[in-house]
């Protein structure tokens, strides 16, 4: 059991926030997955907590088709979808634990309840991002700094369509690790020629954001 009765009841108070209904779908195979067992446990037992919380588990293999259509590359995935159905490019690959459970709360509570706590004209810098952008939050559980990170590139990804936002815990992906030169955590990729070391205030993020479509140019 991951969540004791007492964390359950401080969950249940933070969740009744929830004016609308949210979906996690989970993308798992039980060989070849060291977490997804874990993974599956912790959103099973969260969206018990609940009657705005659902989930669905899917097999990475045999349900290629939605893997495709939510752009999952790789396991465990968990994907947030509002009650109809929208998915935002909101995406954990790894187990959303430790510190990282946090930023899944956030999530959680930012579908389901439209708000985001950016300052109204700070969102609309984001919606009036144009192009595709693709940033990869790297993370570990122990990191306490690691969910401002993520939650930050989640809002982004809230906000406009064109953002694309994916935490990824760096042990479970050493390739991934390796290849974006990952030393210390958190660190995010922007669309493959932007980083940002550590746990930066939104507005640079929004200017990294643009450094990165820039560079692009």
């Amino acid at each position: 059991m991951y969540i004791d009765g007492q964390l359950k009841g401080e969950l249940n108070k933070q969740l009744a926030a929830l004016t609308k209904n949210v979906k996690l779908v989970m993308f798992t195979q039980e060989l070849e997955c060291q977490h997804c067992r874990e993974t599956k446990q912790i959103l099973t037992e969260l969206a018990d907590v609940s009657e705005k919380l659902s989930l669905e588990v899917k097999n990475f293999i045999n349900d290629k088709e939605d893997a495709a259509k939510y752009g999952v590359d790789k396991i465990p995935a968990t994907v947030l979808l509002d009650e109809t159905g929208r998915d935002y490019g909101i995406k954990f690959y790894g187990i959303p634990g430790g510190y990282e459970f946090a930023s899944l709360l956030e999530d959680i509570k930012m579908l389901g309840t439209g708000k985001t706590g950016f300052d109204e004209q700070f969102e609309e810098k984001v919606k009036n991002i144009k192009s595709d952008v693709h940033m990869q939050v790297f993370v570990t559980p122990t990191c306490p700094y690691c969910p401002q990170a993520v939650i930050t590139a989640h809002k982004f990804s809230y906000l406009n369509d064109k953002i694309k936002s994916d935490m990824v815990e760096a042990t479970e992906f050493p390739h991934l690790s390796n290849k974006y030169t990952v030393r210390g955590v958190p660190r995010t990729v922007i669309n493959e020629n932007s980083f940002i070391e550590g746990a930066a205030p939104e507005q640079i993020v929004l200017d990294k954001v643009q450094e990165a479509l820039n560079r692009a140019v």
